[in-house]
């Protein structure tokens, strides 16, 4: 069973930075597409950036391009999201996703069939 458990949401100031992480076990994440999606209450949870099996396409939201970078470590099972510049828009919970499959990026959350718990992340003004 494929399992995912993000770390280091939490609250920041408007301005600064904070990288989340994501570790998977149970499966070789060669042969994962994985992604970062995110959601605010009320609200349809959408991809944030997502990154291919071996990390050669890259595919992100407009709101965070520039600003965000998803990076993916095969040897250690990892996948990163390092965020610039964050802004109270950014406020939500955000999601380590991963799909097996085509590597292809989706950015429909169905596309993805394993999914972590979720990690709190608060811009404050």
């Amino acid at each position: 069973q494929v399992q995912l458990v993000e770390s280091g949401g939490g609250l920041v100031q408007a301005g600064h930075s904070l990288t989340l992480s994501c570790s998977v076990s149970g499966r070789s994440i060669r042969t994962l597409v994985l992604g970062w999606f995110r959601q605010t209450p009320g609200k349809e949870s959408n991809l944030v950036a997502g990154i291919s099996k071996w990390g050669l396409t890259t595919k992100y939201a407009d709101a965070v391009k520039g600003r965000f970078t998803i990076s993916r470590d095969n040897t250690e099972n990892t996948v990163s999201l390092q965020m610039n510049n964050l802004n109270p828009e950014d406020t939500a919970v955000y999601y380590c996703a991963a799909r097996e499959g085509a590597n292809t990026i989706y950015s429909s959350g169905d596309s993805y069939q394993f999914w972590g718990q979720g990690t709190q992340v608060t811009v404050s003004t």
